[in-house]
């Protein structure tokens, strides 16, 4: 789908809005915490940023973790909207923890060519399934495996802040 960048501001803030009403509430509101994220990605190949939040568990230790990340480079802009789910694998041993989790994208590519002069945005579906290692303290390493249109592989590193 192209479309201009009226209907992309119109359709981030349809999204943003979206995910304020849906994200839960009440005692579960209170166990939220957000966090930064980088990392490269392949297919488009790009250096990408963005923030998370843990909404709160869904079920024990499944959490609602939607996250915004920003991709520059391969002459596109990547915004990816992403709804992940994660499951949290406790050590007893460890001050780490692994995880594991998916969930669906809403991905817009902005490509930018010199010749012919002309800029296109797509907003396409997506979907990613993920695993990572989390320190308790709050640094975390992930890999995810994009399918659908969005990237084909990320590896991220961030820092969660509770």
């Amino acid at each position: 789908m192209t479309c201009n960048r009226g209907h992309l501001l119109q359709n981030v803030a349809i999204m943003l809005v979206i995910a304020f009403v849906c994200a839960p509430s009440g005692t579960l509101w209170a166990q939220r915490e957000v966090g930064v994220r980088g990392g490269l990605s392949i297919d488009p190949d790009q250096l990408y940023f963005g923030v998370h939040a843990g909404l709160g568990r869904v079920m024990d230790k499944l959490w609602f973790r939607p996250n915004i990340e920003a991709g520059f480079g391969d002459n596109i802009t990547t915004i990816a909207l992403n709804g992940e789910f994660t499951y949290r694998i406790r050590s007893k041993e460890l001050d780490w923890d692994f995880y594991l989790g998916a969930g669906p994208a809403i991905n817009i590519y902005s490509f930018h060519r010199d010749f012919p002069a002309r800029n296109d945005t797509k907003v396409e579906p997506g979907f990613n399934l993920l695993l990572g290692l989390v320190q308790r303290g709050g640094f975390f390493a992930e890999l995810k495996v994009g399918a659908l249109d969005s990237p084909e592989f990320k590896l991220g590193f961030g820092y969660n802040f509770r």
